[in-house]
C-alpha cells in the first residue's frame, strides 16, 4: 500500500458511490490508474467486497451482545457429523468447525472468532430485545457440542467496527488525515 492507495480507499469510504472516472478526476490521476489500483487491491484481498453496510438497530435489532463460548473439543481425527460418531441433539459432536456451521445457520449470528482465554469461540449476536436474547441464546448452545456460554450485553458502541485508519497507517498516511471510517 501507498500514499496514493491511502487516499483511494479514504475516498471510497468517504463515498462509495463515487464512479472510477470521478475518482481519478479528484485524485488527480489518470482513470487506468485508479482502475489498476483497485484491481490490485481486490486481488490482494485488502478490498473484499463493494455491498452496502448495514445497521442491525436499523433492521430491528438494537440489542448487540458478544457470547463467549466454551466448545466440546473433538478428538483429533473424528468425525463432526451426527450419526457417525453417535447421534446428538445438535447435529454435532465438537470442534471449531462443527460449532462455526452451526452458528453460521442462526442469522443473529453477525460474526464469530475462535479465541484464546477461558472461551474457545467469540460470537457477535445481535437481537430484537433482552428477551429476544435468550431465544439467540437458546439458539446457540441448541449444539451439544456448546458446553458453556457467557454472554456480555454491549450497552453502547464506543468505536464502530473501522478499517480505513488501519487503510492509512499501511498507507503511511496519518490516520486524523481523513475523516470517516
Amino acid at each position: 500500500m501507498d500514499e496514493l492507495d491511502g487516499r483511494l480507499l479514504a475516498l471510497l469510504r468517504e463515498e462509495p458511490r463515487v464512479g472510477v472516472l470521478e475518482a481519478s478526476r479528484r485524485l488527480g490521476v489518470a482513470r487506468g490508474t485508479v482502475q489498476a489500483r483497485l484491481d490490485r487491491l481486490v486481488a490482494r484481498g485488502v478490498v473484499t467486497g463493494w455491498g452496502p453496510e448495514l445497521e442491525p438497530a436499523a433492521l430491528g435489532y438494537p440489542v448487540t451482545a458478544f457470547l463467549s463460548l466454551e466448545i466440546q473439543q473433538a478428538p483429533s481425527g473424528a468425525s463432526t457429523t451426527s450419526g457417525t460418531t453417535g447421534g446428538t441433539t445438535g447435529g454435532t459432536t465438537g470442534g471449531h468447525d462443527a460449532v462455526a456451521a452451526h452458528l453460521a445457520t442462526i442469522p443473529e449470528v453477525l460474526e464469530a472468532h475462535t479465541t484464546t482465554g477461558a472461551g474457545d469461540l467469540v460470537a457477535r449476536v445481535v437481537a430484537r430485545s433482552n428477551t429476544d436474547l435468550q431465544r439467540v441464546i437458546d439458539a446457540v448452545l441448541a449444539s451439544d457440542a456448546v458446553v458453556r456460554c457467557s454472554t456480555t450485553i454491549a450497552l453502547a458502541t464506543q468505536v464502530a467496527y473501522r478499517t480505513l485508519p488501519l487503510a492509512l497507517a499501511a498507507a503511511g498516511r496519518p490516520e486524523g488525515s481523513s475523516a470517516g471510517r
